[in-house]
């Protein structure tokens, strides 16, 4: 039903989303998302329907690809289940809500909201390139997890991505995290909250849907190439990202969500 390139290029994905996942704690949504809308594009899709299965495809592979990183995480570093649980509770709900947000806009809104907010991203990164931790400048208690949890959730399930990209951003520079603190505490949220925006795409997409072995927004061929090779290469990811020096650590993130960011506003072709 699709050409050869198509499979090859899901497998591809899976192997780098998978390995940025545990490296980095961000879910590999933000490659996900892209890749699979620029794939579904060449392949004949309308860029509003690939869009939307890009998301919702891309929650769906967060979810198993996110707990096999953060068990990693956990075997070096126990404190950050609690952390991660309370900040995921909630974000399973702003990720619902983000979900049935997306499903009402068109592409090209979600392509520049996700580039800018990428982008700022980036920038933060680089200002603080060289400071191992920063001193926390808020609380972190229930209220200040559950205002995160919603934000961070919100963005996820209106994205496509786990929120990672925006939780270890905010770790880092608020709350006094270490990067592989935030990183560990990034998997278990990110795990958590992409159920929320999972099933809200399916929900939003059900019967509307004209996409070949899908359930709503979800492709199920996408869904099984890509977790297949992205669950065991987060394994692979999230032990390298226990030698790697915080440094190096900011310095890929930066670098691979400055790429993405460009391509998503149409700075690069």
């Amino acid at each position: 039903m699709f050409p050869i390139e198509y499979y090859i290029g899901l497998i591809l994905i899976g192997i780098c989303a998978g390995f940025a996942s545990g490296l980095l704690g961000v879910g590999g949504g933000f490659l996900i998302v892209p890749l699979q809308y620029f794939l579904l594009k060449y392949i004949g899709v309308e860029p509003d329907l690939a869009m939307l299965i890009s998301l919702g495809t891309s929650l769906a592979i967060i979810i198993p690809t996110s707990l096999s990183g953060a068990y990693r995480h956990t075997r070096k570093m126990d404190d950050i289940i609690k952390p991660g649980i309370r900040l995921g509770i909630f974000g399973i709900i702003g990720g619902a809500i983000g979900g049935f947000v997306a499903s009402g806009l068109p592409s090209r809104v979600l392509e520049i909201i996700f580039g800018c907010l990428l982008l700022f991203i980036t920038v933060n990164n680089v200002v603080n390139i060289n400071k191992e931790r920063e001193d926390a400048k808020i609380p972190f208690n229930l209220l200040t997890s559950a205002i995160i949890g919603l934000l961070v959730g919100f963005s996820s399930g209106l994205l496509g991505v786990g929120g990672g990209v925006f939780l270890i951003a905010i770790l880092t520079a608020l709350l006094g995290f270490s990067m592989i603190e935030a990183i560990g505490t990034s998997s278990i949220f990110i795990s958590l909250t992409a159920i929320g925006g999972f099933l809200s795409y399916i929900v939003s997409g059900w019967g509307v849907s004209t996409f070949p072995y899908s359930i709503g927004y979800v492709s199920l061929i996408n869904l099984a190439l890509i977790a297949c090779f992205s669950v065991p290469l987060a394994s692979i990811g999230a032990k390298f990202a226990h030698k790697v020096p915080q440094k190096k650590l900011k310095i890929i993130f930066s670098v691979l969500v400055l790429y993405v960011s460009l391509k998503m506003l149409g700075v690069l072709p």
